[in-house]
């Protein structure tokens, strides 16, 4: 991808989209476009299984006219197509509601000299390479235990885009991004017990990657440490969430506290700013501006200036996730988090987590989650789960057909420690948790 001329091409897309629009009569609009390409190449049982390139390119559009929103979008960036779908979106909004608080996010908001965050690192990886990388990873699977009886394929993928945003004050950001990645399922089987298990390694630049080896390895031993469950009777332990399956409590926070559920009045934390809703000890950062990581933006997608910030402090919350809209609904400042959050960062208390099992008499260690039980207007959480169970400070064997229940108020008040092997795969970067006072229903 000439990332250049791309950007020159999109770019220019969008300033006509914008200036077509003011044209037509909208009093605001906003247009986003993107260009995608990648490749992702699957291998399994040593052989090729599939190849796939991707090539996507969007663009769309949002006006308001007299606080009316109405929006559309196309995949073709022709002039004609580009005029027509500003029409459509103008169409659409003459059938809405007026709404007093839609519209574009203040203008002086909007960031200024946005910073080259090193998010785009082109890999120009081929079919045969890429196969090659998927090989070596299954067959690293396949041989690390003859346990492994099966695989699910191994799968080199690698992606690259650009995405442009422009509206009615001017502003107009772009950055060109990459991703790439090598994931690895395989499927161990001893006597008549069967257990598949996974893993993965993603990046912005592909020298980041883990080795091929290394993550078909760990999906094996994952798998292999998983045969001969057994179930357990009910009781009351602490359970222990690896930094992979710890990222979702914090995600759970994050739906609790953003702004569509404060206004809707649909969540359990509901006006929770200056509260304390976790143990003292517990930090969390926002932080935008990270090189290379997979959350990082300099601006979010109404243009706004993403900025460093605390959201949790000695366990106090200091304030919500919000867009434009719902933060005018409720009366403040949008904290540029239209779009999602940037790298959220939760600062570890522990050791890792060898060091948090080695703690315990007895604990629950999660390996895997299964079903969506958590409803975070009531703060309810059940999660159907399989792990490992231990004793005196030792994993001494693998669980299945468990339940985790409890509530996330609790449970989030009742956490005693942060790991420090923080997994940085995605937009909340964390390590192990270990949480009290949760429920683990069984049925032996």
């Amino acid at each position: 991808m000439d990332h250049k001329a791309v950007a020159e091409s999109l770019t220019a897309v969008a300033v006509q989209a914008v200036e077509i629009a003011r044209r037509h009569g909208a009093d605001q609009a906003e247009v986003g476009v993107s260009y995608e390409e990648g490749l992702s190449v699957t291998a399994r049982m040593g052989e090729l299984e599939s190849v796939e390139r991707q090539r996507d390119r969007g663009l769309a559009v949002t006006v308001y006219r007299e606080r009316r929103k109405g929006s559309a979008s196309t995949t073709d960036f022709s002039a004609a197509s580009v005029e027509d779908t500003v029409r459509k979106a103008l169409s659409i909004g003459s059938f809405t509601t007026a709404d007093e608080y839609a519209g574009l996010a203040d203008a002086e908001l909007m960031a200024r000299n946005p910073a080259d965050l090193d998010l785009y690192f082109p890999w120009e990886v081929g079919v045969d390479e890429a196969t090659e990388l998927a090989l070596r990873s299954e067959n690293a699977a396949r041989g690390y235990d003859a346990r492994i009886a099966n695989s699910e394929g191994s799968t080199v993928s690698s992606g690259a885009g650009y995405r442009v945003y422009a509206n009615t004050h001017g502003f107009v950001g772009a950055y060109p991004t990459s991703t790439h990645s090598t994931s690895v399922s395989v499927v161990a089987k001893d006597g008549e017990s069967l257990e598949r298990d996974y893993w993965y390694t993603v990046s912005r630049h592909p020298d980041d990657l883990e080795s091929p080896e290394s993550v078909g390895e760990e999906a094996a031993r994952r798998a292999v440490q998983r045969l001969n469950a057994r179930t357990l009777s009910t009781r009351r332990v602490p359970v222990i969430y690896p930094a992979e399956h710890a990222k979702g409590l914090f995600g759970h926070l994050i739906s609790a506290v953003r702004g569509t559920a404060q206004y809707r009045r649909a969540s359990f934390l509901l006006g929770a700013v200056g509260k304390v809703v976790m143990p003292s000890f517990v930090v969390i950062d926002e932080d935008p501006a990270i090189p290379r990581a997979l959350a990082s933006a300099s601006f979010d997608a109404e243009g706004v200036a993403t900025r460093p910030r605390r959201l949790v402090d000695d366990g106090v919350l200091q304030g919500y996730v919000l867009s434009s809209y719902s933060a005018r609904r409720l009366g403040l400042t949008t904290t540029g988090n239209a779009g999602g959050i940037h790298n959220l960062l939760v600062k570890p208390t522990a050791g890792t987590l060898a060091d948090l099992i080695a703690d315990c008499d007895e604990a629950f260690v999660v390996g895997e989650l299964l079903g969506q039980g958590v409803n975070t207007v009531t703060g309810d959480y059940s999660r159907g789960a399989a792990g490992f169970w231990v004793e005196r400070g030792e994993i001494v064997h693998p669980v299945h057909e468990v339940t985790i229940a409890g509530n996330l108020e609790d449970l989030f008040r009742e956490i005693q420690a942060v790991g420090s092997d923080i997994d940085t795969r995605g937009a909340v970067r964390c390590g192990a948790v270990r949480v009290d006072g949760l429920t683990l229903a069984g049925g032996g």
